[in-house]
């Protein structure tokens, strides 16, 4: 079954949530993960990863906290999903330098052109669509 895994998941409700606290504020990995009952190590490292890809600015101090880099429509799902998925593909052989060589069906595999078509597909649904669409 096709499901994105949970650091995406927490990923997209930690962005949620810091797009509807835009101002000042600046909520803190423990208040997000308080706030939807998930786990703040997980919660922590989701922001850590979101920052590197610069989708977050993380404040440090008394008052510090995150806020996201840009406007929620500026922000595409997909910008989301690859800063905390290393593995964000349908299949083993997708992934970038996919080495069919494990692959004992790679001589007559039928699926995998179908599923490359897919999976190109899913990714431009995920591009064309910005947090702030799913507010």
């Amino acid at each position: 079954m096709l499901k994105l895994s949970k650091k995406a998941e927490y990923a997209f409700m930690a962005t949620i949530y810091l797009a509807s606290h835009s101002g000042n504020e600046y909520p803190t990995a423990k208040e997000i993960a308080d706030n939807y009952k998930i786990p703040f190590q997980l919660v922590a490292k989701i922001l850590q990863n979101l920052a590197k890809n610069n989708i977050v600015i993380s404040f440090q101090g008394v008052k510090g906290g995150y806020k996201l880099n840009k406007n929620p429509d500026e922000i595409s799902l997909i910008d989301i999903i690859k800063a905390v998925e290393t593995n964000y593909k349908l299949t083993e052989c997708m992934l970038e330098g996919g080495d069919t060589s494990n692959c004992t069906l790679v001589d007559c595999c039928k699926i995998r052109d179908p599923l490359v078509e897919i999976q190109r597909k899913i990714d431009i649904m995920f591009q064309e669509t910005s947090l702030k669409q799913i507010l």
